[in-house]
Order: C-alpha cells, then structure tokens, then sequence
C-alpha cells in the first residue's frame, strides 16, 4: 500500500503530542523559556519525568535546549509547534463537545421514550 508522503512522520508527531503532559509542557514551553526545574515546580511532575518528556520533544525536534551553567533551559523550536498545540486544544474541545451533544441528545430520546411509555401505560390504565 502506497502512502502519501509525509503521513508516517504526520503519525509520529502525533505519537509525541499524544501525550496530556507532553502537550502541557509545550504549552508552559510556549509562553516562555523554562528550566527543568521550573517545570517540575509548575506541574508536579517528577523532575526524572520531565526529563524524559523534554528528551522526547527535543528527539521529535519540537523544542531546543540551551545550557546555562548547570541547567538546561528549553524552548519551543518552532513557533509553528505553539499553533499545533493551539488547534489540537480547539479541536479536541470542539470534538468533546460535538459528542457530549450527541449523548445529551440520547439521553433526551431515552427519557422522551421512558415518559412516553409511562404515559402510555397511565392510558392503558384508564
């Protein structure tokens, strides 16, 4: 099967933001530099987790790293990587709400159907 080129790389950048706390620290990363340090502060996440986090966004080339004296501070690599992050945050809200709506709407049918056959079974009654 011939795919189209770029779909494999598409999948792997989606492997690496298929991650809540992946997508978080980019999110923190965005608004401005951060040490680890500072981004084990903000979450509360582990600072061995972070790190492997930062390492796998660093190995998918989403964020760069800068030494300064003992620390790393990182930074998104590509300001095209802050607008991903955006649009996958709309349109996973717009998802979510597009099938809560959808289980609102089954839940309105059901309880239309259970009341209507409780008023069907009140005419029987009659």
């Amino acid at each position: 099967m011939d795919m189209e080129p770029g779909l494999t790389q598409a999948a792997q950048l989606f492997k690496v933001l298929g991650s809540e706390s992946r997508l978080w620290l980019l999110r923190l990363i965005g608004e401005e530099p951060r040490t680890v340090g500072a981004l084990t502060e903000v979450t509360g996440m582990s600072q061995p987790l972070v790190s492997q986090h930062l390492r796998t966004l660093r190995q998918a080339g989403l964020v760069a790293a800068t030494r300064q004296g003992k620390e790393m501070t990182y930074e998104i690599a590509d300001q095209h990587v802050t607008h991903v992050v955006d649009e996958i945050d709309v349109v996973a809200r717009s998802a979510f709400h597009h099938v809560g709506a959808r289980q609102h709407r089954a839940r309105l049918g059901h309880h239309f159907l259970e009341r209507l056959a409780d008023a069907a079974a009140d005419a029987g009654a009659l």
